[in-house]
């Protein structure tokens, strides 16, 4: 027997939807009792994009519940996005506790939106080597939040923190990146090293000059060396460039503070 639940999704997750069910209630049919978790991901939205759910019957006002809840005839189910940055008070999401350190882990095809993010101070963990079921327990084992383009790996049942970048354009991805996860304060352009992501560590100049090109030495100015890699790093000509480049980014995230 067929059975009927009303479904309305806010904000962001209408991306997934077709645009006939966009911003709107409507009808989810089903047989036996699903998870709403599988209905969810049954109408295209990734659970990992999913953070507060609250369902209701007849007058009530609906109770907050978790992925594992079991679909009833006539539920009416109220879906919402990730809230990292706000407070949801005595509201019941779907994690124990939000993150306290942002890191990420992106996939195969996201290698230049890694390198942008290093640049801008954020951890981010790219492997080309690595498939999606890699990703996925990475995710889970360093309390990584994954960045994809790929919904399918947003899907996998172990993944509890992603986001689907609707971009192409890493400039654009790193902005959605910032806007999504509230990240405006925790920018710390040039700290990291863009090649293993590791943090950078400022050394004496004159311990490295002869390491530096000599046509170089007389405007690097401060000097600072990769804690793993020993890569050095200091102000050469191309950086303005990527000044240019984080400004550009920051002004699209909604925040400038240059």
């Amino acid at each position: 027997m067929q059975f009927e639940a009303i479904f309305r999704f806010y904000e962001e997750l209408n991306d997934f939807l077709p645009r006939q069910k966009r911003k709107r209630a409507f009808t989810y049919r089903f047989f036996g009792t699903p998870s709403v978790k599988d209905a969810i991901e049954a109408t295209g939205v990734p659970h990992t994009e999913v953070d507060l759910i609250i369902v209701s019957r007849g007058s009530d006002a609906g109770t907050p519940v978790d992925f594992s809840y079991r679909l009833n005839p006539d539920d009416r189910v109220a879906v919402y996005p990730v809230f990292e940055s706000f407070d949801l008070g005595s509201t019941s999401p779907l994690r124990d506790e939000p993150l306290r350190e942002i890191r990420f882990v992106l996939d195969v095809h996201l290698g230049k939106l890694a390198r942008t993010l290093r640049f801008l101070g954020f951890d981010s963990w790219y492997d080309n080597r690595q498939d999606d079921a890699q990703i996925a327990r990475r995710s889970v084992a360093e309390r990584r939040i994954v960045l994809t383009r790929d919904l399918g790996l947003l899907k996998r049942s172990i993944v509890q923190r992603g986001y689907w970048l609707r971009s192409q354009d890493s400039e654009e991805q790193a902005a959605d990146v910032i806007r999504r996860f509230d990240l405006h304060r925790m920018v710390k352009p040039l700290t990291r090293c863009p090649e293993c992501n590791e943090l950078l560590e400022p050394i004496p100049a004159d311990l490295v000059s002869t390491q530096i090109p000599p046509r170089s030495r007389e405007h690097a100015g401060r000097v600072a060396r990769c804690s793993s890699c020993g890569r050095l790093y200091w102000r050469g000509s191309h950086v303005p460039k990527i000044d240019a480049m984080i400004d550009r980014i920051l002004t699209r995230a909604g925040e400038n503070p240059h």
